[in-house]
C-alpha cells in the first residue's frame, strides 16, 4: 500500500518540530555547562554602602587572597563573573562590584564625562568600599589584587597608588588611563588588550614601564613579580575591547600574573581551569533565536496578502538615504542631558528623527502613488496585531533579558529606569515601524531590511564624527548595536512572515532595543 505524501503543512509542522527540540536541546546543554563552572563555589549576592557586590568563594578555603574585580562603562558585575570564576576556582576570594549608574547601583555616575574629577571620586568611592568589604570577609587573608576593564583601569590605579603596601598586584584590561594617573611606584602591573584593539590604546600603559615605550614587547615581563616591581604587557588573540573579557588568554595571563604575585594551593581538579564561557553563551542564544522560529509559526495571521509598502530598491534607496543623512545633520546642534541615563537621549532622539522623516516621506509617496498603504484589513484584525506583537515583544525582552542578566550584564531594570523607558520606546518605534514599512510588503527589494539598518549604522557613524566628544562612547556599543539589529531581525522577519503586517516584528525589535539602552547606559541622575 503507498501511503500518500505528506501535505507542505504536515512536513512544515514536522520541521518546526524538529528545529525546536534541536533549539532546546542547545539551550539545555549550554545552561548545564554555563552552571558546571559556578557548581563548586560559594557565590554570595549582598550589598556594601549602597554598591551591589558578588562574592566567589573558593570551596573549603579558610584564608584566601582577595581580588577585587571592576568593569567598564556601561557594564556590570556580571560582565566579569568568568574572569572571578576562573580566580575563585584556583583558590582566590574574587568579588565583582557594580560602579555608581551601572547594573543594580541606583547611586547616579556622572553626567559629564569630561567631569575627570568628579567621575574618578564618584567611582573611587565605590572601589573603597567593595574593597573594604572584600577584605573584612571571614575567608580573607592577607594579600590584595585588584583587576578591571576598560573605564575601571585609572581608578584602580589610583588606589592601587594610594595603598602601595596593600595591592600586592592589578591586572588592567583594556584599560582607560587618564593624563594625570601615577604609574610610577605600583607593584606588579600586567596590562591585556585585545588584539583587535587599536594599537593606540595602549600607549598610556607603555609608560609604566622600565624601558623606553617603543622597546616594550608582548608576552615579555619586565622585573620579578616577589619583588613587586613586575610590568608585562599581553595581547588576547583575535578579540576586541569586549571581547577580550571573554578570551581564555586573558583569564590565563591574569590567573599566572596572580599566582606569581599572591601565590596560593589550588584545589588539584580545578588546576589549570579557565572558564570558556563564549562558545556555551552563543550555543545558548543561538538556541534561544533559533526557537523563536517555530514559535512565530504560533501567531495569529494578521494580514494576507502581506501588508507593507513593498518598494524596489530603486525608489526604496531615496526613502531610506534621506532620513540617513539628514538626521545626524539635523541633532547636531541640539542640547543633550534630557534623560537621566547617559547617551540614551541622543540615541533616542536619533530613532525618533529618523523614524518620522521616513514617516513622512512614506506619507508623501502614498499622496503621489496611492501605493504605500494599500492594505485595509477588517477591525478585529487589529486585536490579533496586538496580540502578535505582545508575544513576539514579551519573548525578545525575556527569553533573552534572563540569562543575559544571568550571565552577561544587568538587564532587570530598578525603578528609576523603568520609568525612562517609555521615552526611548517612543523613539524606537517610530523608526522600526517606519522601517518595517518602508522595507516589507509584496514585491519589496530583496535585502531592503537588512540595507536600511546598515544605512542607520552609517548615520550614527557621521552623528559620532560630527560631535565626537559628546558621542565618543558610542563607538563602542556600536558593534553591539549591529549584532543587536542582526539577531532581532531575523525574529522581525520570522514575525513578518508568520503575520503578514510589518507592525507586529517591529514592536519587538523597538521595544527590545528600548529594554536594551534602558538598562545598559549609566543612570546620571535618581
Amino acid at each position: 500500500m503507498i501511503r500518500p505524501k505528506p501535505t507542505s503543512r504536515t512536513f512544515n509542522r514536522l520541521a518546526g518540530a524538529a528545529t525546536a527540540l534541536v533549539a532546546l536541546a542547545a539551550i539545555g546543554l549550554s545552561l548545564w555547562m554555563l552552571g558546571a563552572d559556578t557548581r563548586p563555589l560559594d557565590i554570595r549576592h549582598t550589598q556594601a554602602q549602597g554598591v551591589p557586590l558578588t562574592v566567589f568563594a573558593p570551596p573549603g578555603a579558610e584564608s584566601a587572597p582577595v581580588a577585587v574585580i571592576g568593569h567598564g562603562f556601561a557594564g556590570s558585575r556580571q560582565m566579569m563573573q568568568p574572569l572571578a570564576i576562573t580566580l575563585a576556582r584556583h583558590g582566590y576570594l574574587a568579588v565583582t562590584f557594580d560602579f555608581p549608574g551601572h547594573g543594580g547601583n541606583a547611586r547616579p555616575f556622572v553626567p559629564d564625562l569630561s567631569d575627570e574629577t568628579e567621575r574618578r571620586a564618584r567611582l573611587r568611592r565605590a572601589l573603597d568600599a567593595a574593597v573594604a568589604h572584600a577584605r573584612n570577609l571571614p575567608q580573607a587573608g592577607a594579600g590584595l589584587a585588584l583587576l578591571g576593564h576598560s573605564m575601571a583601569g585609572d581608578i584602580l590605579l589610583d588606589y592601587a597608588g594610594d595603598h602601595p603596601r596593600q595591592v600586592a598586584a592589578s591586572v588592567l584590561v583594556s584599560p582607560y588611563i587618564s593624563e594625570d594617573t601615577r604609574l610610577e611606584g605600583l607593584s606588579n602591573l600586567l596590562f591585556v588588550f585585545g588584539e583587535l584593539e587599536p594599537a593606540a590604546l595602549r600607549r598610556p600603559a607603555l609608560a609604566a614601564f622600565p624601558v623606553a615605550p617603543e622597546a616594550v614587547r608582548p608576552g615579555v615581563t619586565y622585573g620579578d613579580p616577589r619583588q613587586g616591581d613586575a610590568r608585562r604587557l599581553a595581547v588576547a588573540p583575535d578579540v576586541e575591547h569586549i571581547g577580550v573579557l571573554y578570551a581564555g588568554a586573558m583569564q590565563e595571563e591574569a590567573l599566572s600574573w596572580l599566582q606569581a604575585a599572591l601565590p596560593v594551593s589550588a584545589p588539584a581538579q580545578t588546576a589549570g581551569h579557565v572558564t570558556h564561557w563564549g562558545p556555551w553563551l552563543g550555543l545558548l542564544f543561538g538556541g534561544i533565536l533559533l526557537l523563536a522560529r517555530p514559535l512565530s509559526a504560533l501567531l495569529p495571521r494578521v494580514a494576507s496578502p502581506p501588508a507593507g509598502a513593498g518598494l524596489p530598491w530603486r525608489r526604496l534607496l531615496p526613502l531610506a538615504g534621506i532620513p540617513a543623512l539628514l538626521t545626524p545633520l539635523l541633532l547636531w546642534p541640539v542640547p543633550l542631558g534630557g534623560l537621566p541615563l547617559l547617551l540614551s537621549d541622543y540615541l533616542a532622539l536619533h530613532f525618533a528623527v529618523y523614524g518620522a522623516i521616513t514617516w513622512l516621506l512614506l506619507m508623501a509617496w502614498q499622496r503621489r502613488t496611492g501605493t504605500v498603504f494599500p492594505y485595509r484589513g477588517p477591525r478585529r484584525n487589529g486585536g490579533r496585531l496586538l496580540v502578535a506583537a505582545l508575544a513576539a515583544g514579551l519573548y525578545a525582552i525575556f527569553a533573552f533579558g534572563l540569562p543575559i542578566h544571568v550571565f552577561v550584564t544587568g538587564y532587570l531594570p530598578g525603578a528609576e529606569r523603568l520609568a525612562v523607558m517609555p521615552l526611548i520606546l517612543a523613539g524606537t518605534l517610530l523608526f522600526f515601524t517606519a522601517d518595517a514599512w518602508l522595507t516589507r510588503g509584496a514585491g519589496a527589494a530583496p535585502w531592503g531590511y537588512a540595507g536600511t539598518k546598515v544605512l542607520l549604522l552609517i548615520s550614527l557613524m557621521v552623528a559620532v564624527a560630527l560631535r565626537l566628544e559628546d558621542l565618543f562612547f558610542l563607538v563602542i556599543i556600536l558593534p553591539a548595536m549591529a549584532v543587536f539589529l542582526l539577531v532581532y531581525g531575523l525574529i522581525d522577519r520570522w514575525t513578518w512572515r508568520a503575520t503578514g503586517h510589518p507592525l507586529a516584528g517591529a514592536f519587538a525589535v523597538a521595544l527590545a532595543l528600548a529594554w536594551g539602552m534602558g538598562v545598559t547606559f549609566p543612570l546620571v541622575s535618581g
